[in-house]
């Protein structure tokens, strides 16, 4: 499944970075990008079954960039 996000918060192309790799890593994501420049991320997980993948890439995200907000794009 594919999820689209609108990213507030976010200041700079490194924090972006560490952002996207660390989701990367978390199971159940096929891919994680961000465009620091468009201020978008798009996320794929490997399977339906996404709450505990969206609810474990809130809490990454905040553990590295505690003001980034994601709102998704529908």
């Amino acid at each position: 499944m594919i999820y689209n996000y609108k990213i507030e918060n976010l200041d700079c192309a490194n924090c972006a970075n560490k952002a996207e790799n660390a989701i990367t890593k978390l199971n159940g994501v096929k891919s994680c990008r961000i465009n620091f420049f468009n201020l978008k991320m798009q996320l794929e997980t490997e399977n339906e079954q996404t709450e505990g993948i969206l609810s474990a890439m809130q809490s990454t995200i905040k553990r590295i960039i505690p003001d980034m907000k994601l709102r998704e794009i529908k």
